[in-house]
Parts: structure tokens; sequence; C-alpha cells
């Protein structure tokens, strides 16, 4: 078992039982899964484009990714309804923890200039929603074999009601939140 999980069993539910006054543990909000998206927009002219995003995202999460399709034809962007413009991949259990693990303690702390994640980006459903600007802060991509600098977006889906709630359970999970 993850060490984050382990911490959410015992030290998470207990302080936000306290907090929130919870009658019963089942009320308490955890973490439902993690989203990773990866747009590519240049993958209309170039295939091998939206390859490479695949495999730099399996890489980052240690799980196989799916080719997202557009859902409609936009014309200024040159784009027909199901071509392949994306990629993503849906984070539970064990490794959503692992993930999460590793983004908070060692992909964070390597973004240049680093002063926290916004603490606004909640949905009002007590979802969190991360951008990041460049794929090389995660330690398993090597540079050397990067072809393109992508950005990509990490959705937290928590059991939360509020935004108060989902902010404190990410809080004890150590999400790094700017002040």
């Amino acid at each position: 078992m993850s060490r984050l999980k382990e911490q959410y069993q015992n030290e998470i539910v207990d302080a936000m039982m306290k907090k929130f006054g919870y009658k019963n543990i089942m009320e308490v909000p955890k973490l439902d899964k993690i989203v990773v998206n990866m747009g590519v927009g240049e993958a209309k002219e170039n295939a091998k484009l939206l390859e490479a995003a695949i495999k730099d995202m399996e890489t980052i999460t240690g799980q196989k990714a799916v080719a997202t399709k557009a859902k409609n034809s936009v014309a200024n962007f040159k784009i027909r309804e199901g071509m392949a413009i994306g990629c993503k991949t849906t984070l539970r259990g064990e490794k959503m923890y692992e993930f999460m693990d590793r983004l908070i303690n060692l992909a964070l702390p390597r973004v240049r200039d680093f002063r926290g994640v916004n603490p606004n980006a909640f949905d009002g459903r007590g979802n969190y929603a991360l951008g990041i600007k460049e794929q090389l802060i995660f330690p398993e991509i090597e540079y050397d074999k990067v072809d393109k600098v992508r950005g990509m977006d990490i959705i937290f889906v928590t059991t939360a009601k509020t935004d108060e709630e989902a902010r404190e359970l990410l809080t004890l999970f150590n999400m790094p939140f700017a002040k």
C-alpha cells in the first residue's frame, strides 16, 4: 500500500472528521480519480506528434493513454469531427496515489519560479484542476528524447461536496497551494 493511501486512512480522515464535524467515517471526502489530459493541436498535420505525446503520458502515469477525438468540426482550426487531437488517462486506486505522490514531492518542486499552485482552481463541486506547462518536470521524462515541450491538465476528482472540503483534503495531502 502506498504511503499516501496509508496517510489518508489514518491522519487525513481523523483531521477531516474533526474540522467538519462528520458523524460517520463514510461522509469524509476522498480522492476519487485523477484525470491527466494532454491536448495536441498539431496532431492534425502530423500523426507522429500524437504518438509521441501518448508515449510521454504513458511514461509519466505508468498506464495506457487513450487518444481523444474532436467532438465537432471547427473550420477555423482546420479540425474535422472524429480527428484525434489529444490523449488522456484516468488514474484510480494505487496508481492514483502513486502519481499524486510523485507529482507533489518530485515534479512540482522542479517547476521554475514555483510559488505554489493556484488555490482558486476549484470548480464549485469539489474538483481541482491543475495546468502544467511542460512535461519535463517529471523525472521519468528524459530531456534528450523529448521532441517538443507539451503541457497537460491534471484534474483531481474528489467526493467532496464543496470547494472548502476539497481544498482541505488536498492540503492534507500536502498539495502546495500558493498563499
